[in-house]
């Protein structure tokens, strides 16, 4: 005797599911993305902050250069308590 295949054992009824949550998957979601202003990327280019560093950093290197930069390690160890105090 021949037994033939009865009722719905060839069909998944998770496929339509698992097709569908293929299909969230897969469609492309909007990206986050930023912009920056041409008036705000001239601010920072020539800020003040910005031109008053470059000025401390160029005298700082001249100072060194020529040995004369000379530490003071009180006003270090004071700076140190201060930072680790919370002060």
């Amino acid at each position: 005797m021949k037994i033939n295949n009865i009722g719905n054992s060839g069909i998944n009824p998770y496929k339509r599911s698992l097709e569908k949550m293929d299909q969230l998957n897969n469609a492309k979601k909007p990206l986050d993305k930023v912009e920056i202003s041409s008036a705000a990327k001239g601010m920072q280019e020539t800020s003040r902050i910005t031109q008053e560093r470059e000025a401390k950093v160029a005298e700082l290197k001249k100072q060194v250069e020529s040995g004369n930069y000379k530490v003071d390690s009180h006003e270090i160890a004071k700076n140190l308590l201060k930072y680790y105090k919370g002060v």
